[in-house]
């Protein structure tokens, strides 16, 4: 149930219940004041009807009349008091309004239809439940337009927030008035505002240090290149090698992060050769399988960038064979190794972390390199681990023509 929904709700439930006890009041005091009024005007008949028994003029009145309610009797017998008790009967019989008191031994009572109130009564909770119904009903319309405003409001910072969640750091919320809805998207604002400051200084300060790490690791591979041939030349060999590429990796994440720095240049090709470009480009063991496939729209470079990435990965943390199946606009990388971890398919990659002690130790920049350069070619990299074992990646390209 939403907010508008819930809001709605409470504000007809509280017009209901306020309606309902104001007419519940008015019906109550109005009973009891014609009650008052109708035993006023027959207590003053019942006082002429004693003095003209007295006389020995017929009144009208009743003597020792055995209709005579019970609880009235007892009062007048018990005391010499005029008194007065509204007979109610059941089912649909009209009340009765009696008068009685005690002339010498005789019981006088004088006794009139309480039909004209009654029906007064029935009229007026006939209006007091229209009126009720009808301010219900105006309450609950009320309440859905004030929560339909108070709703969109939050829905658009909810809706701002999530955008940024998802890497649109840009996107801010217009906040309008004064009150507590106003007050969350200024702190959502806010919240953008220092995130995007600190990841900007993040990334700043990681193409700064990848930038002062190119001269030195450039020295060494040219250094690299003038040992001695052996075994202690290949390692260091190896360990410069990864130094390099993982210098060079930080600083394509870093204009990766930049929104407007990376522009793909689109061309019409098959997946089938980007495909066999990749599996060259990574070196790797990879088998290609190439079904139905249809041309796509995009730029050759960073799709194979994209390929070789997830090849390189799966050989790395997954095991043989791996195979790469183009099918239509889509490709898919597949290993038989342990799977992706669990955190990978919930939040995607995440640099400096791989998240997975039994895929491999790593700092999680292939992967994150694949989600920006999907970005920048507005294609689509969902990950999964199929029922029967290891890991599946799917590069979803755009259709030629789209």
């Amino acid at each position: 149930m939403g907010l508008r929904t819930k809001t709605a709700l409470v504000i007809a439930g509280t017009a209901a219940i306020v309606a309902t006890l104001i007419g519940l009041l008015v019906h109550q005091l109005t009973a009891e004041d014609q009650r008052k009024n109708a035993a006023h005007v027959l207590d003053a008949r019942l006082v002429e009807a004693v003095s003209a028994y007295a006389s020995g003029i017929d009144s009208g009145a009743l003597v020792n009349s055995p209709e005579l309610p019970a609880a009235l009797r007892k009062t007048v017998t018990d005391r010499p008091v005029r008194a007065t008790c509204l007979q109610s009967r059941g089912g649909n019989a009209t009340p009765v309004l009696w008068a009685a008191t005690r002339s010498g031994h005789d019981i006088l009572a004088l006794r009139r239809s309480y039909a004209p109130q009654a029906r007064a009564l029935a009229a007026l909770d006939r209006v007091l439940v229209g009126s009720g119904a009808s301010v219900t009903a105006l309450g609950c319309v009320l309440g859905i337009v004030a929560a339909a405003g108070a709703g969109r409001r939050i829905t658009d910072s909810a809706d701002t927030a999530q955008r940024i969640a998802d890497g649109d750091l840009t996107d801010r919320v217009r906040p309008t008035g004064k009150d507590e809805i106003a007050r969350l998207g200024a702190a959502v604002n806010t919240m953008a505002d220092a995130l995007s400051a600190r990841l900007e200084a993040e990334r700043q300060v990681t193409a700064d240090i990848a930038h002062e790490l190119r001269t030195p690791v450039a020295g060494l591979v040219t250094a690299v290149g003038l040992l001695p041939p052996g075994r202690p030349a290949e390692l260091v060999s190896g360990g410069v090698d990864t130094l390099r590429t993982l210098v060079e990796n930080v600083l394509e994440v870093a204009r990766l992060d930049v929104p407007g720095v990376e522009q793909a240049q689109h061309e019409k090709i098959l997946p089938s050769t980007l495909a066999h470009r990749a599996a060259t480009l990574a070196g790797g063991d990879v088998a290609v399988t190439v079904g139905h496939e249809a041309p796509v729209r995009t730029d050759p470079r960073r799709v194979e960038r994209i390929l070789a990435n997830l090849i390189t990965n799966a050989h790395v943390h997954g095991a043989p064979p791996v195979t790469m199946e183009v099918d239509a606009t889509a490709i898919r990388i597949r290993d038989h190794g342990s799977g992706f971890p669990a955190e990978l398919l919930a939040h995607g990659p995440q640099r400096f972390r791989t998240g997975a002690r039994e895929r491999g130790a790593g700092i999680g920049l292939g992967l994150t390199i694949v989600t920006g350069q999907a970005r920048v070619l507005n294609a689509r990299v969902t990950y999964e681990n199929p029922p029967d074992g290891g890991a599946l990646a799917t590069v979803q390209l755009t259709p030629h023509g789209s």
